[in-house]
């Protein structure tokens, strides 16, 4: 068989297989590297072919350092496989590589792994990836005549690779140097040096550090003047969305009408919110905690009290209901459940259920609570991109659709109807989760409050879902939608001129920075996390 006739001497070996990375797993890389070049002189040509030289050359010393006899296969099989995938999503998606997604790789579960499979998935890992490791394993070496002739050859290819790369520096250093400057995302589009730098840095952060002593804060957290002197009792919903972009909001000025229960509602709607990240495991801890983005540090965030173990501190019930594949730790100590696990058929299939599942015998609950409370509802909301899946068949109402998760294949305005369909069962969902807390209105003071974890491309700059470095971000992942809700006995309670919010919300340019402090001020706790410039209601409360 051809696959038994593959021998040839290791130095050999190691070159082809970095043809391979260099050519094939890095061929993205290269197309938009040369997008990049000016093509005004001869140099820049010159220029245009060293890159996937000095790639070749790198890998090829690479390779020679650490592919070693019993080393060697196991290794590259790993890289080539891990690269495959990393390189479809990369171009089918206009995903980047970076430590957050390799984080999202880890954390996510068996549900959304299998909404991103899908036949061209397969087909690209197997040709790109399973194929060519089939080769590579099936090789077998020739052997020199003795062991240090074997070390010569590989001194001499590492030498040679090496000089190579010297003299591309010599030649193009102004070059390469500008290239990088100027468009930093390249970098994190070389593989698998992207993979290899992301799990690094991930396992170091996460394991590698040692046991962290756990952080208190807000220990000294009460039960402000106003809550205490209320008869009634308070209870806020906090819906965290899922994926939902504010650009396709009608109640922040999109064409199509994609809001229009809440419209009905009178929601107070703040058009200029943005997120503290673009992926569910970094922007969900982050609104969760004392930290603003700009100072945002995940680990801390993993070893430190949240907003809701402040509020349980003061005495505020909290409850979290689950249906996005996990709270990312803010929920790690209050209680919670994950409304997956219960399996009801008529909302779940095949792990994933639809959002009403949230709202799910929560009646029971608000008839036992007689303490102020909490009640965070995660969404599935607009989570992709398996869009079609995120609505029941009623909220069908923009077609056609793209009912596929090969989303980058489909026509871009069936694409937006079915995001936008998301949207319509989300804006349902919420509506009637503000008409159940309206029947509560005689025993509890109620509010709520909505906003997206982070938002979603759909084909604009060639990027589809999100996860892209906050730093390169386009707006179409940062800029998230905020709205609140609150009873007329809940603004009287706690004196708050609803006018006054509704002119400001407008042109207030607030973001998850704001969640932690305002959720504060919403219960009238007493702490010294509180910062009262932070809380978005503060300035409007007519005591204050």
């Amino acid at each position: 068989m051809l696959l038994n006739k593959l021998r040839c001497h290791e130095s050999t070996f190691n070159i082809v297989v970095a043809l391979f990375f260099a050519l094939a797993l890095n061929g993205l890389f290269l197309f938009r590297a040369w997008e990049r070049i000016p093509y005004t002189s001869l140099h820049d040509y010159a220029f245009a072919v060293s890159l996937p030289v000095v790639l070749t050359a790198a890998f090829t010393l690479i390779f020679n350092l650490v592919a070693w006899p019993y080393l060697r296969k196991p290794l590259l099989a790993v890289l080539i496989l891990a690269s495959a995938a990393a390189n479809y999503f990369m171009f089918s998606f206009g995903t980047v590589i970076d430590t957050n997604m390799v984080q999202n790789v880890f954390e996510t579960d068996v549900q959304e792994s299998v909404a991103l499979l899908s036949r061209n998935a397969l087909l690209w890992v197997g040709l790109m990836g399973v194929v060519p490791t089939l080769l590579m394993v099936s090789v077998r070496f020739k052997r020199r005549d003795s062991w240090w002739m074997n070390l010569a050859w590989r001194a001499l290819s590492m030498a040679a690779a090496l000089g190579v790369i010297v003299l591309m520096a010599l030649l193009f250093y102004k070059d390469y140097a500008s290239l990088i400057r100027n468009n930093k995302g390249l970098v994190k589009m070389v593989t698998p040096a992207n993979i290899i730098s992301g799990t690094g840095h991930y396992v170091n952060n996460r394991w590698m550090k040692g046991s962290q002593a756990w952080v208190h804060i807000g220990q000294d957290a009460h039960k402000g003047p106003v809550i205490q002197a209320e008869q009634k009792k308070t209870l806020v919903v906090l819906v965290v969305g899922e994926t939902a972009r504010a650009e396709n909001f009608s109640l922040g000025g999109y064409g199509r009408e994609t809001n229009p229960q809440l419209k009905k509602q009178n929601v107070i709607y703040y058009p200029q919110a943005t997120s503290c990240g673009t992926e569910t495991a970094i922007s969900v801890p982050c609104m969760f905690s004392n930290m603003p983005r700009a100072h945002y540090d995940a680990n801390l965030a993993h070893h430190q009290d949240g907003v809701l173990d402040i509020l349980a501190h003061a005495g505020i019930s909290v409850l979290w209901r689950e249906n996005d594949g996990g709270c990312k730790g803010a929920c790690d100590r209050v209680p919670h459940t994950d409304m997956t696990l219960w399996k009801l058929d008529n909302w779940c299939k095949d792990g994933s259920c639809l959002d009403d599942v949230l709202l799910h015998r929560l009646d029971n609950y608000t008839e036992s609570l007689h303490n102020d409370g909490i009640i965070v509802l995660h969404q599935m909301g607009s989570h992709g991109p398996a869009y079609y899946r995120r609505y029941p068949p009623q909220f069908r109402q923009f077609t056609p659709t793209c009912d596929s998760n090969q989303i980058q294949d489909c026509d871009h305005q069936a694409l937006m109807n079915t995001y936008d369909n998301t949207l319509l069962y989300s804006d349902d969902m919420l509506s009637r989760t503000i008409d159940s807390l309206k029947a509560l209105s005689d025993r509890f003071n109620v509010a709520l409050v909505y906003l997206s974890d982070h938002g979603e491309s759909l084909g604009e700059h060639g990027m589809y879902l999100h996860g892209t470095p906050y730093l390169f971000a386009p707006s179409q992942q940062t800029h998230i939608p905020l709205l609140m809700w609150m009873s007329d006995g809940y603004a009287r309670a706690y004196q708050i001129d609803e006018a006054c919010l509704r002119r400001q919300a407008p042109t207030a340019e607030v973001s998850q920075d704001n969640l932690f402090h305002t959720l504060l001020g919403m219960f009238d706790v007493q702490t010294g996390e509180y910062q009262p410039q932070l809380d978005m209601i503060r300035t409007c409360r007519k005591a204050g």
